[in-house]
């Protein structure tokens, strides 16, 4: 997955989030917030581990997404 497909991803991922949160809250909807919320933040990871292997003269190509446990505890 390239930078612009990891662009698409997150920008479909927060059209279906705003569409959520604007619809009704059964319990349903509240997993399936939960599950945008991780793979948002493993596709935001994903993209700043290719831009800093670029930087640093590294193929992007060898970030890999890392798993949801991992990125849910960064600090903000």
């Amino acid at each position: 997955m390239d930078d612009n497909d990891l662009h698409t991803r997150i920008s479909a991922l927060v059209d279906e989030e705003h569409k959520l949160r604007h619809g009704a809250a059964g319990p349903e909807e509240a997993k399936r917030l939960q599950e945008l919320e991780v793979a948002l933040d493993q596709c935001w990871d994903l993209l700043r581990q290719r831009r800093a292997r670029r930087s640093a003269g590294e193929d992007p190509e060898g970030a890999q997404v890392r798993p949801a446990g991992e990125v849910e505890g960064y600090r903000q």
